[in-house]
Formats: C-alpha cells, sequence, structure tokens
C-alpha cells in the first residue's frame, strides 16, 4: 500500500479471502475493509511505517463473502523504486474451521515450524505432554491423546509388560476442540489401561508403525461397550483415527491417538507423513524430559533419604530447622543440618554445604553426614571434627574432586559454653536475649578438601536464651542479590525481639522473599534456642587425688539422689562413680572433679589432667588386672565414653531413669 492506505499490490490469498472480485482489490483503501471504519487504527500504523518502525495490530476484518474476522496485521516500512510504494501488510485471519485440515502445507508449518519448536526445551513431562496435544488439537485434529508405557513413567518400580501381548499404558493428555466435557470423562488424563492383543493400539506398539482406521457407527460401539464407557460411541462416531507411535532408540515409548470427525476431511498417506514427522520431533522431547524425570526423581529420593528426619538435643534447648529444594533450574544439591545431642546436657549443632548440585552432591553429602554422626560420638572438639572431615574429603578427591563448607557447633547446656569451628563456611549468628544480633568471631579456615590450612576453634559464653542461627550460602546469596546485603538482611530479620519470637516464626521471616527465584541455590538453616540446664539439676565436686576420695564420692552421690528423688539409681551411680574415681586417682595427677548432671537420663563425669584414654584390656586366659574396672562401667551404664577436654579428659556414663 502508499502512504494513504491505497493498495498497489496483492497476493493470490488475500484476492481469495478480502474480495469477491480480485480486480476490486487494486486501488482500493484498505481502511474500507476494516469493520467499522478505520476508527484512526489504520491511521497510527501508517505513521509507525513512515517513523521507520514495524507494528502490529488486532482488528476485524470483513471478507469478500461479508464474513468477519479479528485479524492480526502487521505493517512493515518499504523502500524502492516506486515513490509511491510505503508499507507492505501481512494479514493473518484464522483458517474456517471445516477447512482447517485441507492444505498439507498449512498443516505442517503449524505442527512442525510455528508451536513445536517453542515447547522443546520443557522438561516437564505432564507439562510437555499436555502441550503437545495443544499442538496436535487443533492443527492436526479435532481430539486426541498422548499415551506412553506405564514402566516408563511410573514414579515406582511398576511391574513388566504382560506376557500375553497386551501393553499397560498411562494417559498423560487429552485435548480436544468442540468444548464437550464428555471427552475428559470418558478419557481421563492419568488413567491406567491395558490394551488387549489384536486392537489397532497394540499393533502401533508391536510394529512401532502408524495404523489408520476409520471408524463407523457399529465400530464405535464396539469400543464403547468393550470399554464400558457408553459416551465414547457417540464421540468416537464416523470418525477418522490415526495413531503415531513414538519411538526413541528404537523402542516403542507410546502413541499419540489423533480423531477427525465426519465434519472434517478424513487422513491420508499426507497426514501419515506429516504426523509422523511430528511424532518422531516429540520422541526426542519425551524421551529427553523422561530421563532428566528420572535422574531428577533419583536424586531428590537420595537426597530428601539422607537429610535427618529429627533432630536431638537436650531438653532445655530448642531446635528447629528449614529446609528447602533449590530453584526449578537447580533442586538437587548437597546442603545439610544436624543437631545431635551429646551427653551430660550437651548438642552439636552442624551445617554444611557440598559444591555442585545433582546426584554426586547429594551422595557425598551423605558420607559427611554419616561421618558427622561418627566424630560426634566420639566427642571430638569441633576444630579437630572438622579436619578428620577434611582428611575424609581429600580421601574422596582422589577419585572425584569435591570441597564443602561445613560449621560446628557444640553447646554445653550446663556450663553456657559454647565452641565453635568453621571451614569455609559463612560465619554462625548470635542473637542475644537483648535483641542484639552479631555475627561470630569464628577463624576462618579453607573449606574441606580444598587444601592445607589450620582449623582453630573458639569458645564462647552464651547468655541464657540466646538464639545461635547456621545456615547455607542459599539464604543470603543467589545472582541479584550481594552476600553483604544478604548477611545484613539476616540480620534486621533476627532484630529487637527476634529471642523472644517463636523460632517456627522466625524460620519463616528469614525464608521470605526466596521462594519465586527460579535459579535459587538450595538452603538449609538450623535455628536453636539455648538454655541452660537449671542450676539444681546438676552439681560438681572437686576431689583430691587419693584413695579416701572414692569414699568421698559414693556419700555425696547418694546424698544428692536422695534429694532429687533418684534414690532407687543409688546403688549403681555410687558403684560406677566409685570404679570412674578409683580409675582417675590410678592414672592421674592433680586435683579430680566429679559432675552429675540430671537430664534425660542420669550422667556422671569424672574429669581430670590427662588425656590418655582408658580402655579395657583382655589377655589370654580372660580380663587383665587392669581395666576389671571398666567391664563393670561398660555392663551398669547405658552407654559411657571418653572425651578430651582443655586440661585433659572426661570419662562419663549414663544410666537410664526408671
Amino acid at each position: 500500500m502508499d502512504s494513504s492506505g491505497k493498495i498497489l499490490q496483492f497476493d493470490r490469498n488475500a484476492a481469495a479471502v478480502l474480495a469477491r472480485n480480485p480486480d476490486d482489490l487494486c486501488g482500493a483503501p484498505f481502511g474500507d475493509m476494516i469493520v467499522g471504519g478505520a476508527d484512526g487504527a489504520l491511521e497510527r500504523l501508517l505513521a509507525a511505517v513512515a517513523a521507520g518502525r514495524e507494528t502490529s495490530a488486532m482488528l476485524a476484518i470483513e471478507t469478500g463473502e461479508g464474513t468477519t474476522h479479528d485479524a492480526v496485521i502487521t505493517v512493515h516500512p518499504m523502500s524502492g523504486g516506486d515513490p509511491d510504494l510505503s508499507a507492505l501488510a501481512v494479514i493473518r485471519v484464522p483458517v474456517p474451521l471445516p477447512d482447517r485440515f485441507l492444505d498439507p502445507a498449512v498443516i505442517r508449518r503449524a505442527l512442525l515450524e510455528d508451536s513445536l519448536p517453542r515447547i522443546g526445551a520443557t522438561l516437564d513431562l505432564d507439562q510437555l505432554a499436555r502441550g503437545l496435544m495443544d499442538i496436535l488439537v487443533p492443527h492436526f485434529c479435532n481430539a486426541g491423546g498422548l499415551l506412553l508405557l506405564e514402566s516408563l513413567v511410573a514414579a515406582d518400580e511398576s511391574p513388566e509388560q504382560p506376557q500375553d501381548g497386551s501393553h499397560v499404558l498411562r494417559r498423560m493428555a487429552v485435548s480436544f476442540d468442540d468444548g464437550d466435557q464428555a471427552w475428559d470423562a470418558a478419557f481421563p488424563t492419568g488413567e491406567v489401561l491395558t490394551y488387549p492383543p489384536g486392537t489397532p493400539y497394540v499393533q502401533c506398539m508391536d510394529g512401532g508403525r502408524p495404523v489408520l482406521a476409520r471408524l463407523a457407527d457399529e465400530g464405535a460401539a464396539r469400543i464403547a461397550e468393550a470399554w464400558r464407557r457408553p459416551p465414547v460411541a457417540e464421540l468416537l462416531k464416523g470418525a477418522s483415527m490415526l495413531l503415531l507411535p513414538i519411538i526413541a532408540d528404537g523402542a516403542t515409548l507410546g502413541f499419540f491417538v489423533c480423531t477427525r470427525s465426519v465434519a472434517h476431511r478424513p487422513f491420508d498417506a499426507y497426514d501419515i507423513d506429516i504426523g509422523m514427522e511430528f511424532a518422531s520431533r516429540a520422541a526426542r522431547f519425551i524421551e529427553s524430559a523422561r530421563r532428566y524425570g528420572r535422574e531428577r526423581a533419583t536424586a531428590l529420593t537420595l537426597q530428601r533419604s539422607l537429610l535427618p528426619t529429627d533432630l536431638s538435643a537436650p531438653a532445655t534447648v530448642e531446635v528447629h530447622h528449614r529446609y528447602l529444594p533449590g530453584g526449578r533450574l537447580i533442586e538437587v544439591g548437597g546442603d545439610w543440618y544436624e543437631s545431635i545431642a551429646l551427653p551430660g546436657g550437651r548438642v552439636v549443632l552442624v551445617v554444611g554445604d557440598v559444591a555442585g548440585h545433582g546426584v554426586r552432591a547429594a551422595v557425598t553429602m551423605g558420607r559427611l553426614r554419616t561421618a558427622i554422626h561418627t566424630l560426634a560420638g566420639l566427642d571430638l572438639p569441633p576444630a579437630e571434627a572438622l579436619e578428620r572431615l577434611d582428611l575424609l574429603m581429600r580421601t574422596l578427591g582422589e577419585r572425584e574432586p569435591h570441597f564443602a563448607t561445613c560449621a560446628y557447633v557444640v553447646y554445653d547446656a550446663v556450663s553456657g559454653r559454647c565452641e565453635a569451628a568453621s571451614a569455609g563456611h559463612l560465619p554462625p549468628l548470635m542473637v542475644l536475649p537483648g535483641g542484639e544480633a552479631t555475627y561470630l568471631d569464628v577463624p576462618p579456615a579453607p573449606p574441606l578438601g580444598v587444601g592445607e590450612g589450620p582449623i582453630v576453634s573458639r569458645e564462647f559464653t552464651v547468655e541464657d536464651g540466646a538464639l545461635l542461627v547456621l545456615y547455607t550460602d542459599g539464604l543470603v546469596e543467589n545472582r541479584s542479590r550481594d552476600i553483604d546485603d544478604g548477611l545484613a538482611r539476616l540480620r534486621r530479620t533476627f532484630g529487637d525481639g527476634a529471642a523472644a519470637r517463636p523460632l517456627e516464626e522466625l524460620c519463616q521471616a528469614a525464608l521470605d522473599g526466596v521462594y519465586d527465584d527460579q535459579h535459587r541455590d538450595d538452603i538449609a538453616m538450623l535455628v536453636a534456642r539455648l538454655r541452660r540446664i537449671p542450676a539444681d539439676d546438676h552439681v560438681t565436686w572437686d576431689l583430691p587425688a587419693d584413695p579416701a576420695a572414692a569414699r568421698r564420692a559414693r556419700g555425696l552421690i547418694r546424698d544428692r539422689l536422695d534429694r532429687w528423688g533418684l534414690g532407687e539409681l543409688s546403688d549403681s551411680a555410687t558403684l560406677l562413680a566409685s570404679e570412674l574415681v578409683t580409675n582417675a586417682i590410678r592414672h592421674a595427677d592433680g586435683q579430680i572433679t566429679l559432675r552429675l548432671v540430671r537430664e534425660e537420663g542420669l550422667v556422671l563425669e569424672v574429669f581430670d589432667g590427662t588425656d590418655g584414654r582408658p580402655r579395657i584390656r583382655r589377655c589370654e586366659d580372660g580380663m587383665a588386672e587392669s581395666g576389671r574396672g571398666l567391664h563393670v562401667v561398660g555392663r551398669l551404664a547405658r552407654r559411657w565414653g571418653v572425651r578430651r577436654t582443655g586440661e585433659g579428659k572426661a570419662v562419663w556414663c549414663e544410666l537410664e531413669r526408671l
């Protein structure tokens, strides 16, 4: 058209659609074809062209037959030898329903060029199935469905296909263009069904070839009777049905079932060729989505099975945790958390992050969690525990390079002391009862498995009722936010009054704003309210290093247990105290400390100034003379152990309260 909107040239389609007589188009104002007049719309399009811009608009167009269609009109600026030439208008008018399956070129373009590439990146199998059916209907058929072998898409292990030649398939998606909800009722999405031998469906699966069938009234009625679904007879009455096999790596995964009603042209050889090309391309997308879904499900199952299902802590320590998998693009990670109660009112709090994502990160995380439990059972100090983990990571790295970060904290609810160490991890956040939130100054160390470097722990005295927050970097860092901003936001979240708020509410507040990030890393978070064991529930005595100390220890324990109402434990507790104190007198120098803690169990601890670990010894003829007391301890106590302290060691044992 020229600058005024007068038509200068047109193609065959324009002549066939817009005018009864093609000669009437040349020189006609284009605005006359817009229903209701141009109404300024054409002038706006031409003004954009004059400014050198391409523009589009949705306008109602009147055809040569007098019908009206909503059309998308795109106007492109043009320049050439003709001074009157101004613009090229491309008019997209929907094909009339009776004619939409007539032109194979239109069908091929709609199926293979316009729609299919847009959904090729979809990795969710259910979403992909719906997208594929939305392409087939309405561009290729009136109604259809996508069915895949149940053994390929089942979440759990599914039985093998029957031996009688039938096939068990799941209907992944159904689509139809007439708005009749009977299609959904007769062919429900998600249904698992068996097609018996001899049916066209089994022929398609077994042969891996398309199957074309024309369903007369009798054929549709037989299908309805076999499936015991009367509406099927009316839905498929006189329909043309085409089954398109979905083949990947030489195996038939399922098929598309496509039907056209009697009001449209039946399927023919051209349609089979176009449909098979569509099915071939769709098979690659389906296989990619299926494999991704299986690997993702495997990784998620592995990861979630390795995360702790419950957390243990002394009765006075309240612990809450949160774990969020990554965003849609980063879902399986290596973040983990632990809270492990230790004897004597102590607890180990750990949060770690294995670098990377996927199954490898989840497996490494599981190994580290297992090692953490072992090291916690050995009562190692935080720095030494992380050194052992570093050695494990280096051993694993000899085969597959790995590294991880970890924060390891031990809290003693009797003394109120907290010992923390970090290997490349973000600093713990301490929230005091008065509302002040500060990051603990824990000496930095390289991540586990990275390289040489000392790991040093630091001790802090914790106010009663303070909060300790351990977290991974996904909580404070992402692609659009600097980590310093994230750390400042976390400290504000645990600001004034936070120490008195419920931990559930604080966890939710800390996670607000991170759910919608598609690139978000996974997040592990551990929040503990640290309270000391009441003073009346523990007692400490200093004893001299002489034989009389054992007798004195027995008397002190008997009196204390009577005050606590635990007289039934006196005999066992005094015998255990006598053995442990005697052992300390024999092998240690200097003062001995005896501590009794009433918690879920009754814990008896003996501290001395040596670091030698007592061991049960055996000789060929039975027990050796030395070490017989530990046999008594092992028989009477529910559990016992040794841990190192800053001044030496502590030998402890625990009795179960009746």
